[in-house]
C-alpha cells in the first residue's frame, strides 16, 4: 500500500517538493556555515520522496543543546514559512476524502521542517 501511496504522492507534487529541498540543501552546503543547515534539508527532502511507510522521530536522547539551538536558529532565518506552506497544501489535500492521506504527510513535513533537528527517518 505504501508503494501506491508514494507513487501517487510522486505524482502529485511530491517529486517537485523533495528535489528543491535537495536542491536548496546542497546550495547551503556550499559554505561551511550552511552544511548543518543543508544537511536538514536535505533530510526533509528524502523523507519527502517516499514519506508513506516512514516516520520521523526523534532519535534517542533528542533534542539536545544543539538540536534545540538549531531549531531555533531555523525558525527565527525564516523556515517557519515553509511550513506555513505546507500547512497550506495540506488544508488543500485534505478536502477530498482521497486526499486526506497525502493532507496528513503534508502536515508531517511541515513539523519536520520546523523542527528538523534532531529527527531521524525510519520504516514504520
Amino acid at each position: 500500500m505504501s508503494l501506491i501511496g508514494n507513487l501517487l504522492w510522486l505524482v502529485l507534487g511530491g517529486l517537485v517538493t523533495s528535489a528543491l529541498y535537495i536542491l536548496f540543501g546542497l546550495l547551503f552546503c556550499i559554505t561551511i556555515i550552511g552544511i548543518p543547515f543543508g544537511v536538514q534539508l536535505i533530510k526533509i527532502g528524502l523523507y519527502a520522496f517516499c514519506p508513506f511507510g516512514r516516520e520521523m522521530v526523534f532519535e534517542k536522547g533528542e533534542p539536545g543543546c544543539l538540536s534545540i539551538v538549531g531549531n531555533v536558529l531555523w525558525i527565527v532565518l525564516g523556515w517557519w514559512e515553509v511550513a506555513l506552506l505546507h500547512l497550506g497544501c495540506g488544508l488543500l489535500f485534505c478536502i477530498t476524502i482521497v486526499g486526506i492521506p497525502f493532507g496528513m504527510k503534508h502536515f508531517t513535513i511541515a513539523k519536520l521542517s520546523i523542527f528538523p533537528f534532531g529527527q531521524s527517518n525510519r520504516k514504520k
